[in-house]
């Protein structure tokens, strides 16, 4: 006679394990630029209880079962766009892709009417991704819908600042204090943006390197509307005493112009590798957002090596997902504030 498990954690509801969220009263989420701390320990634990229901044996629960979610994304995208879905449908949602060259926008559709489009359907929740900054901003002022901004432009793209954050903290604890060494392609880099923010709003201390060409104007002077940052040209001084390190790569797609003399040239200065890395704390957390140019903003070695949390932050992306989806709903559902203006997106 067969036995029947009766251990198996299915559908258990959020509402009884996410009770932490009285300081989430947000419906969008666009950029982390004055999001408060206690409202990133909100996400960074509702996250945790995500990383529980994807720990279970059946991996899914009911918590948005009737919502629509759509990811409309302009741009090409793995990580991001993958970790999203599966974020939706593990939280029982609808989940419909739809890529811009596949779409009326081939045509000719404006954004705007795109999105009324995808409203008037039924679109509950809108993950989008777009070339041009801002465009995310655009959307949530002309849709009745959340929208989350899974990455516009050279401007933001916070839900990976989030999973970077929450996979720092689940290794070293408290941040603040803690130094944080951001190598490469600063200038392009939406990621080094929205980093800079959660890092500033937990305490961190943030450094940026890069050469000179690659570092945004007026950063680390006290001007401009980026937070206050040090910058620091040479690499093996600034991975001095970090306590992480991360690698960006170089996004020659945006780049118009030479901004280096010669690739070579840039590995030779500002590859992330082991030496350089032993210049770190013993256990400094290595870091890339993703997609690795192995061998040149990264040694191979190194990449894969045993501080390597490039593999831990794509997992972790699942998971802090599925916590924003699953807040900003929530918000929404119960008529939370729908302001896209600064401090209430």
């Amino acid at each position: 006679m067969t036995s029947i498990r009766t251990d198996i954690r299915v559908a258990e509801p959020l509402a009884e394990t996410t009770g932490d969220d009285q300081e989430w009263r947000r419906r969008h989420l666009l950029d982390l630029d004055d999001y408060s701390i206690d409202e990133l320990d909100v996400l960074m634990r509702t996250t945790d209880t995500m990383k529980e229901v994807l720990s279970r044996e059946v991996p899914r629960v009911p918590a948005l079962r009737g919502t629509t979610v759509v990811t409309l994304f302009y741009e090409n995208s793995t990580r991001t766009r993958a970790s999203f879905e599966l974020a939706g449908k593990v939280l029982g949602a609808d989940v419909i892709n739809i890529s811009a060259s596949g779409s009326s926008v081939s045509k000719g559709e404006s954004l705007v009417d795109t999105v009324k489009t995808l409203r008037a359907i039924g679109a509950d929740v809108l993950v989008m991704r777009h070339d041009r900054s801002g465009a995310p901003y655009l959307a949530a002022r002309h849709a009745d819908c959340s929208v989350v901004n899974a990455g516009d432009g050279l401007h933001a793209h916070p839900t990976q600042a989030l999973l970077d954050l929450y996979t720092m903290r689940s290794h070293l604890g408290e941040m603040r204090g803690k130094r944080v060494v951001i190598v490469g392609d600063v200038l392009h880099s939406r990621v080094a943006r929205s980093n800079m923010w959660s890092l500033n709003a937990m305490g961190a201390e943030t450094v940026l390197c890069a050469p000179p060409t690659l570092i945004p104007a007026g950063i680390g002077s006290g001007e401009g509307l980026l937070p206050p940052v040090r910058v620091e040209t040479n690499l093996d001084r600034a991975v001095e005493g970090a306590d992480v390190v991360m690698a960006l790569r170089m996004q020659t797609e945006r780049m118009h112009g030479g901004f280096v003399p010669a690739m070579r040239e840039y590995s030779r200065l500002y590859q992330v590798n082991g030496e350089r890395l032993a210049r770190a704390q013993p256990n400094a957390l290595l870091m890339h957002p993703g997609p690795m140019n192995e061998g040149v903003e990264i040694s191979h070695d190194v990449a894969h090596g045993l501080q390597s949390r490039v593999e831990e932050q794509v997992t972790n992306g699942v998971a802090v997902r599925m916590a924003v989806l699953w807040l900003i709903t929530r918000t929404a559902k119960s008529g939370g504030r729908a302001s896209t203006a600064k401090g209430a997106a």
